[in-house]
């Protein structure tokens, strides 16, 4: 089946025409969509009607399910979670700050899939940050300070008990199944500069949104870099803003982008179904 890839015109982001998501897609039509993806980041569907049966079925056309801790799924399902908000919420606007999915783990996730349901007419927009652009754009000296270094990655600021979604949140009026746990207190180091393990191409890997510190560093040297690392990496040179529309569909990379929530629909309700393509190794 032909696809059709129209590039954003931002610094990365795609459309994806052609295809019908919701019948299983044979392995050419995968490959195709895998490589576009590959070089684009972040690719869209639109107009596709999918039931949670279809976004599974092409979650796992691109590898395993991923591992979604702190967040409970939808009734009758392991691997779908719903990423929602009602049109009277007051609880803070879920995931606004900069971040690449669950990169706290030891694999971290490939990819995201999301799927728009209810889509309000205005706000709601997601911005991604190109981390390959973003390296390469880079100036020597900032690199420099930063290749060869690990950066001390945590889901605590957000799940642990006493985190932005932790037992405070918890009597707010948030929508969203999140559960805090203890277990977001555990670290993990991965390479600031790494390899996509797909393509090869370096690229910054992490953002402060789950990073609390530089493995080596401590004090003032390490907030400096790590206050200039994210200064450089979230810069509007790299950012592609997504519309959304009822009944797309959106895959990211979490290998190549960050990304962020916005708000600016309230009064209306929004719901998203989510599943997570797991590391391939």
């Amino acid at each position: 089946m032909a696809i059709d890839v129209r590039p954003s015109g931002q610094v990365c982001g795609a459309t994806v025409t052609g295809p019908d998501l919701s019948q299983p897609l044979d392995d050419a039509t995968i490959a195709e969509i895998r490589s576009a993806w590959l070089e684009h980041h972040v690719l869209a569907f639109p107009q596709q009607r999918l039931t949670d049966d279809d976004l599974e079925r092409f979650t796992l056309a691109f590898g395993p399910f991923g591992d979604d801790p702190f967040i409970a799924p939808i009734d009758g399902r392991d691997h779908v979670i719903a990423i929602q908000r009602t049109a009277d919420e007051t609880a803070p606007l879920f995931a606004e700050n900069w971040h690449t999915d669950w990169s706290f783990q030891e694999h971290p996730p490939a990819g995201t899939c999301l799927y728009g349901i209810t889509i309000p007419p205005t706000g709601g927009d997601t911005l991604f940050a190109d981390q390959h652009a973003a390296l390469d754009a880079m100036p020597d000296e900032l690199r420099e300070r930063l290749e060869g270094r690990r950066a001390i990655h945590s889901a605590r600021g957000g799940y642990a008990p006493s985190g932005m979604y932790g037992d405070a949140d918890s009597a707010t009026d948030r929508s969203m199944s999140i559960r805090p746990s203890a277990e977001a207190e555990a670290t993990q180091l991965h390479p600031i500069v790494r390899d996509h393990p797909e393509t090869g191409r370096p690229g910054l890997f992490g953002c402060i949104g789950y990073v609390i510190g530089i493995d080596g560093l401590d004090g003032d040297a390490e907030r400096e870099l790590l206050g200039e690392w994210y200064a450089w990496q979230t810069r509007d040179d790299f950012r592609y803003r997504h519309e959304w529309e009822a009944d797309m569909l959106v895959m990211w990379d979490n290998r190549s982008v960050l990304h962020r929530a916005t708000g600016g629909y309230d009064g209306h309700d929004r719901l998203l179904h989510r599943t997570t393509i797991g590391a391939s190794s």
